[in-house]
Order: structure tokens, then C-alpha cells, then sequence
């Protein structure tokens, strides 16, 4: 019998267990349904290369056939092992635009959600190698961030290109301001990936009241009416289930895709989709799975002059052997490299208030994520509109609990969003264009010299685009009844049910969710440990489905913090 049972090992799961357990008269099950995170290409920064071709650390889901891509289904990789997708992803430490968590604040009515709250976690969290403490960074937390140790030449041009397309270099993507091009900082200690697990859980799965299950399937949440008593798991292909203690709580943890996927097996969600599949009933909650909003993401590449980048041809080889030992002895070389090592916010034209275009710059080739072999010395950038229109959803497949869900991301549904991608990709041909970049370019390789008008650039994005991994927002969180948690993460209308993940953002971070995840998890725990109280409020008036426009006021609620 349990007092928590955290349903998800990854970048919340982990937080959750490591704060929770810290009272030792509770006792916390932490469930996982992938492996333990053994694999040294998890460990191994440069690993995120071929970590997608792994199917035992990721769940290599594919969405619906894209109406707006072609047609085509895209590969939507995400974490399946502690640490979840904090083990797999390229460790770019990014926390998004204060205007995001001011939305926040009002769709949930709360300052608990705000900007300062927010700032007030991201500090207790992290522990910074370059900056802090300070008023925008920490010293001493578990998360540590660092900059790269060895960065390649390619990266720091590219920054450099920042003067000749008119915006500013950035040395702190996290601090004052976000516009500019920039190195990034990442989370690694000494070298290695320092994911959710490695940050709050090895610290913490020693301790007697935490119990961690791998290779642990939760197939659905075990009801009484309408408050969760436990949950039924699948582990080594036989169901057993857990049982929280009176007054317990299961919490799902297990990101926007499969959190929505457990509410609609256990009963929560639409009466019709529920009915479809032949589930029984348990609440109608409309919005679960709705709400779904990703970055999409599209590449430029040239091929380079010189054996500079990370390459795949016999003379880099045997460069890899060096780097070897440079990596084992010394934790240095490119084996340490995050590859996605230099970016930038910036506005796709002058009209934006803020940055609405992120780019993330690879001095390597890497295409389909990494699946797809390019031979060869180039390099890569990747661009993405942080803002999209677009929305979809997460359903069912089928009432099989072992069955993908349905993923529809919608992407491009909305005009507005194919018209700032084309801007973005114009911005992005600039700063390769520019004379520290183009000294290395041999040609462009994607989309190539034949593709200049609005329309080609079009048809380029719409046979290329691809996910970047920041699906968010399926059990979105809002002080309104459509939403489906509130504010302290409970799901509505039933007791001892709550939800903390990338799924509850009303809406998405303009950035990589990985930070904003841990903080969501970090602010969930003080709730739960009552380090925080939060006074209900009414909005007025109640918001519109579209979250993402904050053009509606609440009432500033007052947070007493304990701690």
C-alpha cells in the first residue's frame, strides 16, 4: 500500500519521487515502463545520434497521416526508460519566454503559475556551472548545467553570424533576454548526460520508502466511484495491481502522449470516444487528449569544405578512436558534444513582439532523427516556429492497454503557421548566407539552390517538416471547468487522481520543454507537501477553448509560500 503511485520514470516522474519520499512516513511507488537506464549511449552525450533507432529506450510512436505534410506519418520519438525523455533528448537547457508562464498565471488564475513562481523553481533547481547564483540563475541544485566542453568550430561561427542578420549574440538564452543567436547550455555534469534520473533519483532510490519499478506497463487507474484507489500494471507479461493507502493519490506522470492514453483507458475522457471503445464510463471530461500543440520542425543543410564537422567518412573514423579516449580519460572531444550545439530566438519579421523562431545548429548531417545515414562532412540547421496555431489531439487506437494511441498533431492546420515557417526558413538561409558560415559551404544541400519562392519553400516544408519533440498541453490545466486539471493538478471530478507533466501547459513554452517540465513537477511537490496553499478563484470572463490567447483577465491570487 502506497501513499503516492507516480505512474512515469521521466523528467516530472523523477522530481515527483525524489521530493515526495524526502518525508519518510510516506511511501512512494515509482513506475516505469521501460528499462533501467543502463545504456551507455544514453550516458554518452553524443549517443543521442542513434538513440532514436532504439526501441528499447523509446517508444517510437507514429502519428496519423499529416493532411497539411503530404500525407505523411511522423516518427515521434519519446523516452521509455528512467529518466524518460530527459535520457534521450539533445540536453539543450531551455526554460522559454517570461510571456509564457505570465499565460500560464491567467489560464490557471493563479501567480502560483506565473513568471515569478516559475523564475523562483528554475533557480532551486538547477545548479549552474557558468552563471549564479544570481537573480535568474542557481547554484546548488540537483540539475546540473553547464556549457559544452568542447565545442566545435562550425558552432562558434555560427554565432558569429549573428551581426551580419541583425540580432544580438546571446550568451544566456535563460537570463534577462532570449533574442539572439548563442551557445547552449545543457544538462550534463562532468561531461556526461545528467537526465532526471541522474539528477534526482539516484539520490533518492535508496531510501526505504521509495520503490522503483522498470519494465512496469500501467494499463489503467483502479476506480471506486469516483476517487483513485491504485492502479493495474503489466510487468513481465502478468497484470498485478497496487493499492494507495486511504487519503493516497496516483499521479500520472507519463507525458503528453501516453498521461491522456491512461485517463481514456480508466474511463476519463469523452462519453463518445469512451463509448467507441467499449469503455465503461467512469467521468465525462470532454478535453482530455484535446489540445495538442508541438513544434514543428524543418532542416536546411550544406555540405562542408573541410573535415571540420562531425562526419561519416573513413578519415573521421579514426578521429573517433582519439576521441575515445579523450572522452573515457578526460571527458572531452566530441563524444561529449550534444550536437546540437549553438541556436537562437528570433523573429520571423519585425512585427513579432517577441521571438517566434527557434533554431538549433548541428555541425554534422543528421536527417529522419538520426535514422537515416548521410555520409560525408556538413551540417544542419533546424528551425521551428515556437508559436503554432495548430492543435490536434491524442485518442485511442483501440481499448487494448498495450496498443500506441492515436496521435493527431495537426500540424500546419492552421495558415498562419506554414506563412511563419517560410519566413523562418528565408531568416535561416540569411545566417548560413553569412560570411563566418558560408567560408564553410561547399553547396546547400537541403532544400538546394532550386527552391527560392514562397511557394517551393512551401512544398518543401510540407514533404520534410518533422516533430522536434515538444508535444504538450493534452490535459491542460485552467482554473476553467472545460479544462481538465486545476490549478493544484487535480483531475476534475475525481479524488485522489492528479496529473504533472509536459500534458497540463495551457499552453507551449516557447523553447524545449524539458526545464519547464521539471519545474511543473517541482511546483506539483510543494503542493503536495503543503509547502504552498493556493486560494481558489473565479475567472472572468471564462476563456475560450484557444488558450493560447491570454486576452482575458483574472484576478491576482495570493500564494502563501512556507518554505
Amino acid at each position: 500500500m502506497y501513499d503516492y503511485i507516480i505512474v512515469g520514470a521521466g523528467s516530472a516522474g523523477c522530481v515527483l519521487a525524489n521530493r515526495l519520499t524526502a518525508d519518510p512516513s510516506k511511501r512512494v511507488a515509482l513506475l516505469e515502463a521501460g528499462p533501467k537506464d543502463k545504456s551507455p549511449l544514453i550516458h554518452m552525450p553524443v549517443g543521442i545520434a542513434l538513440l532514436a533507432n532504439s526501441k528499447q529506450v523509446n517508444w517510437a510512436f507514429e502519428t496519423e497521416p499529416q493532411e497539411h505534410l503530404k500525407g505523411r506519418r511522423l516518427f515521434w520519438p519519446r523516452g521509455k526508460t528512467l529518466g524518460g525523455s530527459s535520457s534521450i533528448n539533445a540536453m539543450v537547457y531551455i526554460r522559454g519566454h517570461k510571456a509564457d508562464y505570465e499565460h500560464w498565471g491567467q489560464a490557471a488564475g493563479t501567480d502560483l503559475w506565473g513568471w515569478d513562481r516559475a523564475l523562483t523553481l528554475f533557480r532551486r533547481l538547477e545548479d549552474n556551472e557558468r552563471f549564479g547564483p544570481d537573480a535568474y540563475h542557481g547554484k546548488g541544485g540537483e540539475l546540473s548545467v553547464s556549457d559544452l566542453r568542447s565545442v566545435n568550430p562550425l558552432s562558434r561561427d555560427f554565432v558569429r553570424a549573428a551581426s551580419h542578420v541583425d540580432v544580438p549574440v546571446n550568451t544566456d538564452f535563460n537570463g534577462e533576454t532570449q533574442e539572439g543567436l548563442g551557445p547552449y547550455q545543457v544538462t550534463q555534469k562532468n561531461g556526461r548526460r545528467w537526465s532526471s534520473a541522474q539528477a534526482f533519483l539516484r539520490g533518492a532510490e535508496k531510501r526505504p520508502n521509495l520503490d522503483v519499478l522498470t519494465d512496469a506497463r500501467v494499463t489503467r487507474v483502479v476506480m471506486d466511484g469516483q476517487r483513485a484507489v491504485g492502479v493495474t500494471l503489466n510487468q513481465g507479461g502478468e497484470y498485478r495491481q497496487l493499492r494507495l493507502n486511504n487519503g493516497g493519490e496516483v499521479i500520472l506522470s507519463g507525458g503528453a502522449v501516453n498521461s491522456p492514453q491512461l485517463l481514456l483507458l480508466s474511463g476519463i475522457g469523452d462519453r463518445e470516444e469512451l463509448r467507441k471503445h467499449g469503455i465503461p464510463l467512469v467521468h465525462h471530461l470532454p478535453e482530455v487528449g484535446k489540445n495538442l500543440v508541438d513544434h514543428l520542425d524543418i532542416t536546411l543543410m550544406h555540405a562542408a569544405n573541410s573535415r571540420l564537422p562531425i562526419g561519416v567518412a573513413p578519415s573521421f573514423l579514426l578521429r573517433g578512436v582519439s576521441a575515445l579516449f579523450s572522452y573515457i580519460f578526460a571527458r572531452r572531444g566530441f563524444l561529449t558534444s550534444n550536437v546540437a550545439e549553438a541556436g537562437g530566438f528570433v523573429k520571423s519579421s519585425p512585427s513579432c513582439e517577441r521571438p517566434n523562431v527557434q533554431f538549433h545548429f548541428l555541425p554534422t548531417f543528421l536527417k529522419d532523427h538520426g535514422r537515416k545515414v548521410m555520409t560525408g562532412y556538413g551540417y544542419t540547421l533546424h528551425i521551428c516556429d515556437l508559436l503554432p496555431k495548430s492543435r490536434g489531439f491524442i485518442g485511442l487506437k483501440s481499448p487494448d492497454p498495450l496498443a500506441d494511441p492515436l496521435i493527431q498533431p495537426n500540424y500546419l492546420s492552421d495558415p498562419e503557421d506554414i506563412k511563419t515557417m517560410i519566413s523562418a526558413v528565408k531568416f535561416g538561409r540569411r545566417v548560413l548566407a553569412a560570411p563566418t558560415m558560408a567560408l564553410h559551404s561547399k553547396r546547400e544541400v537541403m532544400p538546394g539552390n532550386s527552391v527560392s519562392s514562397d511557394d517551393q519553400i512551401a512544398d518543401f516544408i510540407r514533404e520534410n517538416a518533422e516533430t522536434i519533440y515538444h508535444p504538450v498541453g493534452t490535459c491542460r490545466m485552467g482554473v476553467d471547468p472545460e479544462s481538465v486539471v486545476d490549478p493544484e493538478l487535480k483531475v476534475r471530478g475525481i479524488e485522489g487522481l492528479r496529473v504533472v507533466d509536459a500534458s497540463i501547459m495551457p499552453s507551449l513554452v516557447a523553447g524545449n520543454t524539458n526545464a519547464p517540465t521539471m519545474m511543473i513537477a517541482e511546483n506539483a511537490a510543494d503542493i503536495l507537501l503543503g509547502n504552498v496553499t493556493v486560494q481558489a478563484r473565479v475567472m472572468t470572463p471564462t476563456p475560450t477553448a484557444d488558450t493560447t490567447d491570454a486576452n482575458y483577465s483574472v484576478p491576482r491570487a495570493v500564494e502563501m509560500e512556507r518554505r
